[in-house]
């Protein structure tokens, strides 16, 4: 009787929220599907690997565009990493998206080279070689080159490509999930929990994990474990933009994610609320709602697709600055702990980014420089003090004490609030 009870309320509870009908979920896909086309048309940075493995990945697709798209790839973007390569800077991350980019339109990695010391070698050699020197630099500093993140990259990438991946480079990877490696700053990332599981996963299903089987497994239960830890309340894991992935990963790793799970709603709700308006963001959450993965790209053989998503013309939204003001507190903290008070006043619905610039021409002493990334622009030198990845150090920003989860250029400033930048390790 009381087992009766249980699942009468249970009922109800599953019921008091009904999941949306299919045909809404599909326009939202439709929508978000259109939006990340429409950002290939922004000629703001490099063309994104990761938006051109969504757009892949997806069920609905504009063939033109997506062409257009891939010659962008394969000039402008390889042009930047051969930059890379020819000045010896790690490019794991990069280089991994663009193959992953490249294999999901089926393209065939082999015809791809770049050329560093006079030899030209192709792109999957040359991955190859940026993850054993990855793999080397863990076991002199217990960290890679880069970071964790590029590092699973590398392996899915490689693995997605039916590249044997050494054992000794997966075994470091499996380590690192042991014993908790995966950070940024302070907080775990989910983000690299995420990329880690599926790399692993794909590993998995390769077979060519000879080392150890039982730890593999035991690895991959872990990080299962732990993105399902990281689930809040609203149903977003870790947050609003590690969700895509971290739902990929479960999904890959064969953990049962329904279309109407908490996780899904979430995503759902934060899309029709406009939360994923980067296209980055989006290139990561789209493939999770169609039930897709990174892994999914092995598989594709772009035979008799579809070729019916139509850009309608849209007129340029034409946005007034507000003429509400808000004040803004900035407090910059150096590497060495000295801090650094301003204040600003700026439009209501300004960005960071616009605030600081704001700033900057009051002539109060604040001076700033940004770099891009696939996620948008980030502060790379404040007040004359650099924050380089090369020596583990990064601008890590806070509104009010609690960290940012968007970039410099997407967060908005609607309300009084102090602004903190330190300069901090990883």
């Amino acid at each position: 009787m009381l087992a009766l009870v249980i699942i009468t309320g249970l009922l109800a509870f599953a019921s008091s929220k009904p999941c949306v009908t299919e045909g809404s979920n599909s326009e939202l896909l439709l929508t978000l599907n259109r939006n990340l086309v429409r950002s290939l048309e922004s000629p703001e940075g490099l063309p994104n690997p990761s938006v051109h493995l969504a757009l892949r990945l997806s069920h609905h697709h504009n063939q033109a565009k997506e062409t257009d798209h891939l010659n962008k790839l394969k000039n402008e973007l390889h042009n930047d990493i051969q930059t890379s390569l020819s000045n010896s800077q790690s490019v794991t991350g990069t280089m991994a998206l663009y193959s992953l980019a490249l294999k999901s339109s089926c393209y065939d990695l082999n015809t791809i080279s770049f050329t560093a010391n006079d030899k030209s070698e192709t792109l999957l050699t040359h991955l190859k070689r940026q993850m054993e020197q990855e793999k080397d630099h863990i076991a002199f500093s217990h960290r890679p080159l880069t970071n964790y993140y590029q590092y699973s990259l590398g392996v899915l990438a490689l693995c997605v490509s039916g590249i044997r991946v050494n054992n000794h480079v997966s075994h470091k990877l499996i380590k690192a999930a042991e014993n908790e490696h995966f950070r940024h700053g302070e907080t775990e990332s989910i983000d690299t929990y995420a990329m880690a599981g599926m790399a692993l996963q794909c590993v998995k299903n390769s077979g060519s994990y000879a080392h150890n089987a039982e730890e593999l497994d035991l690895t991959l239960n872990k990080i299962k474990q732990k993105l399902l830890a990281s689930r809040r309340s609203d149903g977003h894991i870790g947050n609003e933009f590690s969700t895509g992935l971290a739902v990929q990963a479960l999904l890959a790793m064969g953990s049962e994610v329904g279309d109407c799970s908490v996780s899904m709603e979430a995503m759902r709700t934060a899309a029709r609320s406009n939360t994923y308006h980067n296209p980055m963001a989006i290139s990561q959450t789209l493939p999770a709602l169609q039930r897709k993965t990174y892994l999914s790209v092995k598989t594709l053989d772009c035979l008799n697709e579809d070729d019916t998503l139509v850009l309608e013309s849209v007129d340029p939204a034409v946005v007034l600055p507000s003429e509400t003001k808000v004040k803004v507190m900035v407090e910059v903290v150096t590497a060495s702990g000295a801090a650094a008070a301003y204040s600003v006043d700026v439009p209501k619905g300004s960005s960071l980014l616009e605030a600081l610039e704001l700033l900057e021409r009051k002539n109060v002493g604040f001076t700033f420089q940004k770099e891009s990334s696939l996620w948008g622009p980030f502060l790379s030198v404040v007040n004359g003090e650099q924050a380089r990845q090369s020596d583990r150090r990064y601008w890590h920003l806070s509104s009010d004490g609690t960290a940012l989860t968007e970039g410099v250029g997407d967060f908005k400033i609607n309300a009084t609030q102090k602004i903190t930048i330190k300069n901090t390790s990883y």
